[in-house]
């Protein structure tokens, strides 16, 4: 994966834990009773009773994820972007199965949005994971592709 691909994914990411995170963290009731809007339930609220602490620590969680991927999308060092998408799969995954676990009294609609929703970080940090080709084995594959010419002397 290119430097670019990898700066684009890095900031889709940054963009679904700012809203997330700021969301619950400063605002942790209204996230409780109608995250995540745009129509659908209240996916967090359907899970049970509001915890302040639980939902603020959660925010709080989202924004350092962005913190991390801020500056891996700044830095042009593949490795940061590499332990940024590691952690969002360590977040991601077990997110993902405890709620796939948990879609009873979901509406159908959502019981289908929101495993969508929650894979959607993981699609994007997998890319993010693998580590890119060395430039020396680009060299070297593009040597080996490439006919050769021959010299003018």
């Amino acid at each position: 994966m290119n430097t670019t691909s990898r700066r684009v994914i890095l900031w889709i990411l940054n963009a679904i834990g700012a809203l997330v995170g700021v969301w619950a963290l400063l605002l942790p009731h209204e996230f409780h009773a109608s995250f995540p809007g745009l129509g659908f339930g209240a996916w967090v609220a359907a899970d049970g009773p509001f915890n302040e602490h639980l939902l603020r620590d959660v925010g709080a969680l989202y924004l350092a994820l962005v913190g991390a991927g801020i500056v891996a999308a700044l830095n042009r060092r593949a490795d940061a972007g590499v332990a940024v998408g590691v952690a969002w799969l360590v977040f991601s995954v077990p997110h993902l199965a405890y709620h796939a676990a948990h879609l009873q009294g979901l509406p159908p609609l959502d019981a289908i949005g929101q495993p969508i929703a929650l894979a959607a970080t993981i699609v994007l940090a997998v890319p993010l994971v693998v580590p890119p080709r060395s430039r020396s084995n680009r060299t070297a594959s593009i040597r080996t592709t490439q006919p050769e010419q021959e010299t003018i002397r």
